[in-house]
């Protein structure tokens, strides 16, 4: 018996929670609002049936007036026609008539009451409605600015249903993310240390290797020769005239600026075979910075 009482007590409070979630209070002012003006169309319905009722009684009040005004005149008729007899029952008609007047005004009167009494309960009724709907709809705004004014702070402080749906899918493809970067790391680690194929390369690392050293060696190459090819050359000429005897080896090392120096001090024999040997060397000169230009033949002089 009370473990049905405590499923029971379960029960209900689950339902209340669940009913309290679901009720908006707007509507509940809706409802109860629709519910008053009901309540006020019967009393406005009451009010009229009192009234038609009354009404009524009136119109049979009227009637029987008019019957007992007849039976008036018929007696009078009767009594100049001496006819007592006729007379005597006219007028018994219309003390009958009378009665029956006597305990409609008695009804009359008391419809006539409960019609005000309605009149007055309407009229508090309508009042009271009226004020319900303005309370109504000052409850209803106030309540849609607070659930809007909430919305917004749980929306600017992120703790709202769609700003939380918002940033686990911000921070989902965050980590995504991290986790490719981290992938892609770690694959150009293992390829170059060698743990992976590259199967887009050589499938040989021997030769992959010698590949790389032709190349660089090639590459060297094409260095040294941009660097002669670049370095002025120095005029036969010029050295003949700068060397004086009894200097050895050790008199060429002199600073370059110093020849050309010497050179316009002391004046030069003009001779063939020097001029011959600046033009072949100017030759050779232009024939070098040429080639520097041209790389049809891959870089050779």
């Amino acid at each position: 018996m009370g473990v049905m009482k405590r499923l029971t007590a379960i029960v209900q409070a689950k339902a209340n929670k669940a009913l309290d979630r679901a009720e908006d209070p707007r509507d509940t002012l809706d409802l109860s609002y629709e519910k008053q003006l009901e309540q006020l169309q019967q009393v406005r319905r009451g009010v009229a049936d009192v009234a038609t009722a009354r009404k009524r009684l009136e119109l049979q009040a009227q009637q029987l007036q008019g019957a007992a005004s007849k039976l008036q005149d018929q007696a009078r008729q009767a009594i100049s026609q001496n006819r007592e007899d006729l007379a005597r029952e006219a007028l018994s008609r219309r003390a009958g008539i009378a009665t029956q007047l006597d305990q409609l005004k008695a009804q009359h009167e008391q419809l006539v009451q409960q019609e005000q009494r309605l009149v007055a309960t309407t009229q508090q009724l309508e009042a009271r409605v009226s004020a319900f709907r303005t309370q109504k709809e000052t409850l209803k705004a106030s309540y849609t600015a607070a659930q809007a004014q909430t919305k917004i702070g749980e929306a600017v402080s992120g703790i709202s249903e769609s700003m939380s749906d918002t940033g686990l899918a911000m921070q989902r493809a965050q980590d995504k993310i991290d986790q490719m970067q981290a992938r892609a790391g770690a694959v150009d680690e293992l390829l170059a240390s060698g743990a992976l194929t590259d199967l887009s390369g050589s499938s040989d690392p021997l030769q992959a290797e010698l590949d790389r050293t032709s190349r660089q060696g090639q590459v060297d190459l094409e260095l040294e020769q941009l660097k002669g090819q670049l370095t002025p050359p120095q005029p036969n000429a010029a050295l003949s005239a700068g060397q004086k005897p009894g200097t050895g080896s050790e008199s060429t090392g002199v600073n370059a600026e110093a020849a050309p120096d010497e050179m316009e001090a002391e004046p030069e024999p003009t001779s063939m075979p020097a001029t011959a040997n600046a033009e072949e060397d100017g030759d050779e000169h232009q024939t070098g910075s040429g080639d520097l230009f041209s790389l049809e033949d891959g870089g050779q002089p």
